[in-house]
């Protein structure tokens, strides 16, 4: 069986795809910029041997640079052994400089097109649901257009990646789009707390009290497990030129999650006001600096409506995308708790009647 060379394996994404690519049987080839290490969120790690030891390996680990034409690799020596792939390996970071958003996201992917031209081997791109940029409503899974600008230098980086998938001509391509990327579905779980993660903590712990935002805007959460599963099935059920929105049911509105944010005990509550109201200035010090530094990057999510189509995604997986609203919103702040990222963890029954006896 011919293999899936993956990007990104050793990301948030792409070790949840490494891990269920293996368990379905298919090899996988890794392709890592420094030391393989391939760990799910739930804390399994996947050997991975080297290329050159043994191809042949069901996951073997390949060092390259996505930044890099053919991402530094000699492609005659995957030319029988690759039949796909997934490109994954992308910065995330709202912050990054505009020469790592080109080099890694722009130019990585065109190097991801032309290899997969030259190996004459599908793509999987795992692009963003936010390339919609700054754009309300109802986003269907083809739309692609940067009429109503963006958010931040990432949204704009995977427009222009994206772009340059879908006009590459002769490329056999297939894109899956996340919404924003949060832990298991059933237990929460996740292995790193970036992006909005950094965000919650700061308002939970009262370093962002005051936030410009609408009530009614809306987050598209993307449970990592279902963001994988899409990412599989689009590989193992390949069809040209099909778009898949890998975000949850139910929009999560500002209101939703202050509301849910309220009911734990130890957490502070931001307060969102129109963007026209909110005045740095009213900001004190401390408060204003983890504004400019951090929260700013996110107040494109606090201010738009939207919802995405998922209609190719339930097609493609032959069953309803999982629900992200108020209940799974626990499910994720339970375990943050648990794992002593965010407050004070709630007391059991056990604890409790312990303490008082």
């Amino acid at each position: 069986m011919t293999a899936v060379l993956l990007t990104g394996a050793g990301g948030l994404v792409g070790a949840e795809v490494a891990a269920r690519l293996h368990r379905r049987g298919r090899h996988v080839v890794a392709l890592t910029h420094r030391t393989p290490d391939i760990v799910d969120c739930a804390g399994n790690r996947l050997p991975a041997t080297a290329f050159a030891d043994d191809p042949e390996a069901p996951v073997t680990a390949v060092r390259g640079d996505v930044r890099a034409p053919g991402f530094g690799l000699d492609a005659r020596t995957l030319a029988d052994r690759v039949g796909a792939i997934v490109h994954s390996a992308a910065t995330t970071d709202f912050a990054a400089s505009q020469r790592d958003y080109d080099e890694l996201n722009v130019a990585g992917t065109a190097h991801a097109c032309a290899l997969a031209l030259q190996l004459d081997v599908p793509l999987v791109y795992v692009s963003t649901a936010y390339v919609c940029g700054r754009r309300e409503g109802v986003i269907a899974e083809d739309d692609l257009d940067d009429a109503h600008g963006f958010g931040n230098g990432y949204e704009r980086s995977k427009f222009d990646a994206e772009t340059h998938v879908r006009t590459t001509e002769g490329l056999r391509w297939s894109i899956v789009r996340p919404g924003i990327v949060t832990g298991y579905t059933g237990s929460g779980a996740i292995r790193d707390y970036k992006n909005l993660y950094t965000v919650v903590k700061l308002i939970v712990e009262g370093k962002l009290r005051t936030l410009p935002g609408r009530y009614d805007a809306t987050l598209s959460l993307a449970p990592v497990d279902f963001v994988a599963e899409t990412v599989v099935a689009a590989v193992t059920d390949f069809a040209e030129r099909r778009t898949c929105h890998a975000v949850g049911a139910d929009p999560l509105s500002l209101r939703g999650m202050s509301e849910v944010l309220a009911e734990y005990p130890s957490f502070e509550v931001a307060r969102f006001v129109p963007a026209s109201a909110f005045a740095l200035a009213d900001l004190g010090d401390l408060e204003r600096e983890y504004y400019l530094r951090i929260g700013a990057q996110y107040t494109g999510y606090f201010g738009a409506r939207r919802s995405f189509d998922t209609a190719n995604t339930a097609a493609l997986l032959g069953t309803a995308v999982p629900d992200t609203g108020p209940a799974y919103l626990r499910t994720l702040l339970d375990f943050c708790t648990e794992s002593g990222y965010l407050g004070a963890p709630l007391a059991s029954v056990e604890e409790v009647v312990r303490c008082s006896s």
